[in-house]
């Protein structure tokens, strides 16, 4: 059952339990702008609670904020992302827990405007150290992430039959698949290093001194760069948030990219190469996400608190009208065509 409605008693209450000073404070209930959590402003403390509706990541309410408070522990390092200040553990009035992490004032980014202070933002998550392989964990860590990236686009295009696609979409979303699937079979990989996976422009805040922060980071893992690189200048991606709304040129991209390598150091060695078909995998998997969502949103919410859960009574009518708009758009023949024609034309950007 979602909570949205009365999410300010319910975290009092939590709060109240676990003796936190916050208790006290006045609670200011954010705009619902996102699918998987609900955020509430302890005015005055610095501090926002995270209460999570589900977990993107299948994994139980608890594991979900371990997950979580690891993805932010490491990330705050790097001095781009919030830091974390405790979390509230499942219970009767919070179900799901909540993780309470720092409140960052700024503004969303603003396209292209920002887009040098989000590469800068991404660059100093992707050069941070990379821990040996047995102090990983929990973040995913998987041996070829490109085979693990593959299985989870596999799982989501499971819906793409339900999703009623139009044939022409279907078939170029077929097209890149086996064109990905190919690039699979061969062997090489870019470097690893600690990335988002949500990297989407409306995940930023820009600050009054113009430093990017990205505030979602529930999805953090052991991966490949070009994955945010891509999310963060993909037409899906800067085109999802209304206040940063924007359609970048392929100048623009290939501008960003460049503001990224020359930020990172030497972890750019040898990610050009990867930069298009890493764009056209994560483009794949925003894709049949969309379609994902289109087939299990109209589920009744899920009863239990762990696990994923699309269902969209968790969230507010306005927010569910605005994400089906965005996914019919994304799915439609025209912009497929034109975001497929777009590799195209940043091939010819990023070679010259």
């Amino acid at each position: 059952m979602s909570t949205h409605v009365d999410v300010i008693p319910r975290l009092r209450q939590a709060l109240q339990a676990a003796g936190h000073p916050g208790a006290t404070a006045a609670l200011e209930r954010l705009p619902d702008k996102g699918l998987a959590h609900d955020h509430v402003r302890l005015v005055g403390s610095g501090v926002l609670a995270r209460i999570p509706k589900q977990s993107q990541m299948g994994w139980t309410a608890a594991d979900n904020l371990a997950y979580q408070r690891a993805c932010f522990e490491r990330a705050a390092v790097g001095r781009h992302a919030p830091v974390c200040h405790g979390v509230l553990p499942p219970s009767a009035p919070l179900p799901r827990g909540a993780l309470l992490v720092q409140e960052i004032e700024g503004r969303t980014a603003r396209l292209p405007a920002d887009l040098g202070a989000v590469a800068r933002a991404l660059a100093a998550l992707h050069a941070l150290p990379v821990p040996e392989p047995a102090q990983r964990a929990p973040l995913l860590d998987p041996p070829d992430p490109l085979h693990a990236l593959c299985e989870e686009i596999a799982t989501q295009a499971g819906h793409l039959a339900a999703a009623h696609l139009v044939p022409p979409v279907a078939r170029t979303i077929e097209a890149q698949w086996q064109r990905l699937q190919a690039l699979r079979a061969e062997p090489g990989r870019p470097g690893v290093h600690l990335i988002a996976f949500d990297a989407h422009p409306g995940n930023f805040i820009v600050q009054p001194d113009g430093r990017a922060v990205l505030v979602d980071l529930e999805k953090c893992r052991y991966g490949y760069p070009g994955l945010d690189l891509a999310h963060a200048t993909l037409y899906t991606s800067t085109t999802w948030d209304v206040d940063s709304h924007a359609v970048l040129t392929p100048g623009q991209v290939v501008a960003f990219y460049r503001e990224w390598a020359q930020a990172v150091g030497p972890v750019t060695a040898g990610a050009q190469a990867w930069h298009l078909p890493l764009r056209r995998a994560m483009w794949l998997w925003s894709v049949t996400w969309c379609a994902k969502w289109r087939v299990t949103s109209g589920a009744r919410a899920s009863a239990v608190p762990d696990g994923e859960d699309w269902s969209s009574e968790h969230s507010e009518a306005a927010l569910v009208a605005h994400v089906r708009e965005r996914v019919d758009h994304y799915l439609s023949e025209a912009v497929v065509s034109t975001v497929v024609d777009g590799f195209t034309h940043l091939e010819r950007e990023l070679s010259a």
